[in-house]
């Protein structure tokens, strides 16, 4: 995977440099333009006007000419590089999590992680608090490769903040609240409707489909999963 990283982030690299500068691309707009009016005088028969456009649009040429030589010979002379930057860029794009918490240190977010909590949060200081240190130990290393992130329980009557907090935390650890997976549970009394979550056994119909829950995490697997009124779920 990393070498894969990598690759991805020389490919890019290399498309950049072969990306004329924009002040280049500048005398293309400015050409056309001229070509344009010196079109327009023509079917006007003012051919001195033409002509003077016809002169402009020649020195357009040569000076981009000159600054392409310019480019070139420049972009030859530069040892490209691909920095911590560049492999941040080519991470986000793939994991979905933005540049900017990947580079920011990691320690410093935990540790302000219930002052960002709460800033869409209003009160549930001890659910919060909870939160922030279990996450805090599983960034820290201590859990078991194999399990989650985290898990938890949240409990309590309509409009206390369970599903809010579970967007704040969706939001502080993947940089957007739309990476929470939200499954109603209460979709699910039946025994048999158990089946939609994770796709239809070989040989029943709907096989190829997947499952509601495994389909989600499979194109979003960098995401905070939601089972809300999960009381409600068959057991």
């Amino acid at each position: 995977k990393a070498i894969d990283v990598i690759d991805e982030a020389g490919s890019r690299m290399r498309i950049r440099r072969m990306t004329a500068p924009p002040d280049l691309r500048e005398f293309d707009e400015k050409i056309a333009g001229v070509r344009r009016d010196k079109e327009s005088a023509i079917d006007s028969q003012d051919f001195e006007k033409a002509a003077s456009l016809r002169d402009k649009e020649k020195q357009l040429l040569a000076a981009k000419a000159k600054r392409e030589k310019e480019w070139k010979a420049g972009d030859m002379d530069v040892v490209a590089e691909v920095d911590g930057e560049l492999i941040a860029e080519v991470l986000a794009t793939a994991t979905g999590i933005p540049v900017f918490k990947l580079t920011e240190e990691e320690s410093s977010r935990l540790l302000r992680m219930e002052d960002e909590l709460h800033k869409r949060v209003i009160g549930q200081k001890d659910a919060v608090k909870a939160l922030s240190k279990a996450i805090r130990r599983t960034r820290a290393g201590l859990k078991d490769p194999k399990r989650p992130g985290g898990s938890f329980i949240f409990a309590g009557p309509s409009g206390v903040g369970k599903t809010e907090l579970s967007k704040a935390l969706a939001e502080f650890l993947f940089g957007d609240e739309d990476a929470l997976i939200s499954l109603d549970m209460s979709e699910f009394s039946e025994k048999h409707t158990v089946s939609r979550l994770f796709g239809s056994p070989p040989g029943y119909v709907g096989y190829e489909e997947g499952g509601q829950l495994t389909e989600k995490v499979r194109r979003k697997p960098f995401s905070v999963v939601l089972f809300d009124e999960i009381e409600k779920a068959h057991p």
